[in-house]
Parts: structure tokens; sequence; C-alpha cells
């Protein structure tokens, strides 16, 4: 594969193929949680894919600058961690300024984001597949629309399935997981255009 194109191809499987939502499944308490509602599952996957492009950067930037030359590599999960917690903390006072309604409906998920295995699950994947500093934030990017794109799939099914009928058995969460399965299924037939290694 041309050089130059390899960071696109990495964010469009980061995104499809290799979904870590749907093919990982890093990041499920939240995406189950809260796409009951379509608002509030935009809000948070915004504000998810925000945090994951932008703490797979720093988090890049940290690792090959500062622990790396320093021989504390050895640090790193927890340095990640710090870092993605301090963003998140960022991320929380603007949705609070700029949207009470969504910070209210997002209520303890916002937060939450901090210890979302999908964001530091994208920024330990990086590290161990040695991306480039481009390819380690198309990866961040595509990994966040990914997970995006999944929980607005899940709230709109769910949103349709208000007004179905469901086996007693089935309702809550037992119905969301097998959506979640269907979901995953559907996205593996993606598999043959792009793979990231």
């Amino acid at each position: 594969m041309n050089a130059a194109l390899f960071p696109f191809a990495i964010f469009f499987a980061a995104i499809f193929t290799n979904n870590i939502l749907l093919t990982n499944y890093l990041g499920m308490c939240s995406f189950l949680a809260i796409s009951k509602e379509i608002k509030t599952s935009v809000g948070l996957g915004i504000a998810v894919t925000f945090v994951m492009a932008c703490t797979s950067l720093l988090n890049w930037l940290v690792y090959h600058y500062i622990l790396i030359p320093l021989g504390l590599d050895y640090l790193r999960f927890i340095v990640f961690i710090i870092v993605i917690a301090a963003f998140v903390q960022l991320v929380e006072m603007i949705i609070e300024r700029v949207s009470e309604t969504l910070y209210a409906a997002l209520g303890i998920y916002l937060p939450l984001i901090t210890v979302n295995c999908a964001i530091l699950g994208a920024v330990l994947f990086m590290v161990i597949r040695e991306y480039s500093m481009l390819t380690g934030f198309m990866y961040g990017l595509g990994s966040g629309i990914g997970w995006f794109l999944a929980i607005l799939a899940m709230s709109g099914i769910r949103q349709k399935l208000k007004n179905a009928r469901i086996p007693r058995g089935l309702e809550g969460a037992g119905i969301a997981l097998i959506i979640t399965g269907m979901m995953a299924l559907a996205f593996i037939g993606f598999t043959g255009m792009i793979k990231v290694s």
C-alpha cells in the first residue's frame, strides 16, 4: 500500500472493519446505557470522538517525546489515563457551559468517559501497532467516529423498538445485547474491504 494512503486506510478501517466497539467490544457500558435516546447518544458520541482523537494525538506526543526519551515507557498506562482524565475534565466543563440540558442528560456517563475502555484501548492499540503521529491521530479519529456511528445506530433502533412488542424476557438489556451482536455481524461484512494490521 502507498505510504501516503496508509493513514486514510487506517482511518476507514477503524470506522468499519475494526470498529473499536463492535469488533473489540470496548466501551460497551456507556454504549448500552446511553443509547436509549438519540439526542444523548449524539452528544456522547461527539464527546467520545473528540476525546478519542485528541487524546490519541496527545498521548502519542507524550509517549514518544517524554516517556521513551526518559526511559519511563513502563509508566504509559498511568500517564495515558492521566492525560485522558485531564482532557475529559476540559470537555466536561465545555459541555456544561454550552448545553446544560445535554450535560444533565449525559449525567454520570460524561465523567465516566475518563474510564471508557474504548479511549484507552485506542491509545494502547496505537502504541502497540507503532503508528506514526498522523496515523495514530487518524486511528483515534476513526475509532471515535466508529463508536459514534454504532451508538447512533443503536439509539435509532431502540427508539423504533419502543413501539414494538418484545417478549418479556428480552426487554431491556437482553434485546440491546442481541441488537449489538447483529450490528457487529453487519460490520463484519466490511472486512474484505480494509483491514488494520
